[in-house]
């Protein structure tokens, strides 16, 4: 604006005009190099000097990792180890052998590893009600939208609903050889477990009076169950309570063989798998071993096969691993 113009106020009245600095007005010197060759070749000699000695550092660290990987099922392979062909839910029982031919120390790692099955799918991310996640029994039109095909089936109510949630990777593993213990706890991150996942509003569960085991263990209104859950860890029998459990799939209605009514949606396998990868072929933790494991043990794992994976051209393994402080094998 010209400075004769009526509307230019005076410096006095100018109380948002920046100070007259050199950082206020973008008057300091600015720093333009000379790139010169002899100026290039030494950065990079440095450089070089400097990563080249770490990356046959991380290198060999990573050629230390102990790790056997068994393939169990492939969509085109005619004799799979463990395949179930395009039947989901198969409950196909079948039993994988790994061949420990160098010592692995604790933590020994168990993976499972899916290929060609693309969790980072924008309609697959975006599949989920954070709210309904954490307990919340309401859910809103643009919620139940995000979830959509998988918020109803009829006049039923998928909870947990959306993508992620309703394709849960349900094979069980389970290690046979009995000098050794398979932990499944632990496995999941701590933050997700107290932030992000809760039982729904109104649940609630306790032992059976007196052990009893029978479906007398679950009668009042103020139980839904119809007979009592028998939990594995400590041989007890539950009663538990689901709100609008008529009108409502919850989790361990939707897999049985994987999730119990006392975790529901704070199972930690369901946490794992509903923290998506980042790439097609990806592994996910199922466990892990805290015994030693000497070279030429025969370890031993049962499965029963549910997950299909034909419907994506994808394949199935197992792997189990040791690790260093940069994670498990990577010749990347």
């Amino acid at each position: 604006i010209p400075d004769e113009d009526e509307e230019v106020l005076t410096l006095d009245e100018q109380t948002r005009r920046p100070l007259n600095t050199a950082l206020r007005q973008q008057r300091i010197a600015a720093w333009n190099p000379y790139l010169d060759p002899w100026w290039v070749v030494a950065t990079f000699l440095v450089l070089a000097a400097i990563f080249i000695p770490v990356g046959f550092k991380i290198q060999s660290m990573s050629n230390q990792v102990v790790e056997v990987r068994v393939e169990y099922d492939r969509w085109n392979d005619p004799n799979p180890l463990c395949g179930i062909g395009q039947t989901p839910n198969a409950n196909v029982n079948c039993t994988l052998r790994f061949n420990v031919t160098k010592d692995m120390e604790p933590p020994i790692l168990v993976h499972y590893e899916l290929s060609n099955f693309y969790q980072n799918h924008r309609d697959y991310v975006k599949s989920r009600d954070n709210y309904q996640l954490l307990g919340s029994l309401t859910q809103t039109r643009q919620q139940a939208l995000v979830c959509e095909p998988l918020n109803k089936l009829g006049n039923i109510t998928l909870n947990p609903c959306g993508f992620i949630a309703n394709t849960l990777f349900n094979d069980v593993f389970t290690l046979a050889n009995t000098e050794f213990i398979m932990q499944e706890k632990g496995i999941a991150w701590a933050s997700d477990l107290e932030y992000m996942f809760a039982q729904p509003e109104g649940f609630q569960a306790e032992p059976c009076p007196n052990g009893d085991c029978s479906s007398a263990c679950c009668e009042g209104e103020e139980w839904s169950c119809e007979v009592p859950y028998q939990n594995k860890q400590d041989e007890q029998c539950y009663r538990y309570f689901y709100p609008n459990d008529n009108t409502t799939q919850y989790l361990y209605e939707t897999y049985p063989q994987v999730v119990s009514p006392l975790e529901g949606v704070t199972n930690e396998h369901f946490v794992v798998w509903m923290r998506i990868a980042a790439l097609p072929t990806f592994r996910k933790l199922y466990g892990y071993i805290e015994d030693p494991i000497p070279a030429g043990t025969i370890l031993e794992f049962n499965v029963n096969a549910n997950f299909e994976i034909t419907s994506f051209e994808g394949s199935k393994a197992l792997i189990i691993s040791t690790n260093n402080m940069f994670g498990g094998r990577n010749v990347w």
